[in-house]
């Protein structure tokens, strides 16, 4: 009503947006807030990205997947710029929802990001290969696989054994976790950890296979020995904060979020 009456949406720099969605972020009021965002009289009272994030994040929170996906949608109808965090919210609840639309939009949602010249989080990109690989869109998630450039990474790693293993390249499989294994022979080579989950789909493939199924259990063997195989799943690995030397790795379920103003979006988010 105060915004209908006097239509101040800011105060020098400060908007009052953020600080409504915040309000109800605290006091779990998520589906007035959905009916407000997309409110018409309320156009310029949620004119930045904060708002979207802060509803999304919510949403996702709380598991209605359906409803982010519509506050995504609307962002993008307002033509609310997209940012890093705001791609990174997107390809989460793209691979939430798990269906046809949503992967649709995911590919849009690339495609239009990558004429901007807009550069993608790692991780979003990761989301993006998951979902194709999920609605058993290979070539998608082969090619998105293609464009993550900081390829020292285990997210990385295991997605691309499952790439090569739904793309049926198992030779290729084989070479990945080899080089694995001669680089832990290194002190000064990052080591990287595969998902039991996924090693576990490759030994599935290479049933059929003795001399690959044979070569497969010695890489094992070799990678067990060295610590290198983690029980977390491929999802954990998606929704788990990179570590740093100062804070330790920490999984994000559901039920540890919270939004914080004095923390960056990135690290309250869904992730």
């Amino acid at each position: 009503r105060y915004h209908e009456q006097n239509g101040i949406t800011a105060f020098h720099n400060f908007k009052f947006g953020p600080l409504f969605m915040r309000l109800c972020y605290e006091l779990d009021l998520e589906r007035p807030a959905v009916e407000l965002i997309k409110d018409q009289n309320l156009r310029g009272f949620f004119s930045e990205s904060t708002s979207f994030h802060i509803l999304m994040t919510m949403l996702f929170k709380k598991g209605h997947f359906e409803s982010a996906f519509e506050v995504l949608l609307e962002m993008k109808k307002q033509g609310i710029p997209f940012n890093k965090e705001t791609y990174l919210l997107a390809f989460a609840i793209c691979y939430k929802l798990d269906n046809l639309e949503s992967c649709k939009i995911s590919a849009k949602l690339l495609e239009e990001a990558q004429l901007k010249g807009d550069t993608l989080p790692l991780r979003a990109l990761c989301f993006a290969v998951t979902t194709a690989l999920k609605q058993n869109d290979v070539a998608q998630a082969k090619l998105y696989c293609s464009q993550i450039v900081k390829t020292e990474n285990k997210l990385y790693n295991n997605l691309k054994v499952l790439v090569q293993l739904r793309s049926g390249l198992l030779e290729e499989v084989i070479k990945i976790l080899e080089a694995a294994v001669e680089e832990d022979a290194s002190p000064f080579v990052k080591k990287i950890e595969f998902c039991e989950q996924v090693l576990a789909t490759a030994r599935e493939k290479m049933e059929e296979n003795p001399d690959l199924s044979a070569k497969l259990g010695d890489i094992y063997t070799k990678l067990q020995a060295s610590g290198r195989i983690t029980m977390c799943t491929l999802e954990d690995m998606l929704f788990q904060i990179p570590s740093s030397k100062k804070t330790p790795a920490k999984l994000l379920n559901q039920k540890q979020l919270g939004y914080q103003a004095a923390k960056p979006l990135r690290s309250n988010l869904l992730l």
